[in-house]
């Protein structure tokens, strides 16, 4: 497989008719992780950590950066955070798939300098199953 430009790595976003791409994003990240379910005891051999196997609680974050860009998903991402709703969200890496499921947005921060434009960083949290859909 050959490298892939960042830039159609896509965030998408329900907007109860169809999947609107977040504009405006310069970075973003998609990050998995599984916590643990410790199960050490007294009597665990050599007092070494026991973990208990398929018991694991599985999340994912996505986090962005962007400029404004487009009217209509910038106000799609806003009503998000503002009303704590669960959006369907797809994430596409290409050349590799989509993971799709209930996100919900935890984090909206806006910037800016005088002389520059403004900026916005979000954070979306896995708010339930996520399907991945390979190409």
């Amino acid at each position: 497989m050959a490298a892939q430009k960042g830039k159609d790595l896509l965030l998408k976003i329900h907007d109860g008719t169809a999947f609107a791409t977040v504009a405006g994003l310069r970075s973003r990240t998609l990050a998995f992780n599984a916590q643990s379910v410790d199960v050490t005891n007294a009597e665990s051999a050599g007092q070494w950590r026991e973990l208990l196997g398929g018991a694991a609680v599985k999340r994912a974050s996505i986090s962005g950066s962007g400029v404004f860009k487009d009217a209509a998903s910038d106000a799609l991402v806003r009503a998000a955070f503002f009303d704590g709703s669960l959006k369907t969200c797809q994430v596409v890496i290409p050349d590799f798939g989509t993971v799709a499921g209930p996100f919900q947005v935890t984090a909206l921060e806006i910037a800016a300098n005088h002389d520059r434009e403004v900026t916005f960083d979000l954070t979306l949290e896995s708010a339930g199953e996520l399907t991945f859909t390979a190409l």
